[in-house]
């Protein structure tokens, strides 16, 4: 958990209704975690699915993976369950050159202790 602390201190940590103020603006959000984990909980609506071990392969724009959602001129969200993994993906994205990049703090729980929508 030293990891996800320390990557925390690193990147934007927001909360479900700075997620979703982000968002109406233009931010893409997008969701790491694994399908079956969408499949249990659901999704946040309008949520980019990117499992967490592709990240690299979709973020990077000189390869075939490479997904347009993943634009380093747009606000990217990244969120998880519960916050860590997208912590760290978040920090990885900053270390690919992405600079306007953050994460929902509480991942999809905290969003679904918030009283907001999932599908």
């Amino acid at each position: 958990m030293d990891l996800v602390k320390e990557a925390k201190q690193q990147i934007e940590n927001l909360t479900p209704e700075q997620v979703k103020n982000e968002v109406s603006k233009g931010a893409t959000l997008i969701d790491i975690r694994e399908s079956e984990e969408l499949q249990q909980s659901g999704k946040i609506p309008g949520a980019v699915h990117a499992p967490r071990g592709m990240l690299e392969f979709y973020a990077d724009e000189t390869l075939p993976y490479h997904k347009p959602e993943f634009d380093k001129r747009k606000k990217i969200i990244l969120h998880c369950a519960s916050g860590g993994r997208s912590a760290l993906a978040a920090q990885t994205l900053k270390q690919m050159g992405y600079d306007n990049v953050a994460h929902l703090d509480g991942g999809i729980k905290a969003w679904k202790e918030a009283g907001e929508p999932t599908e």
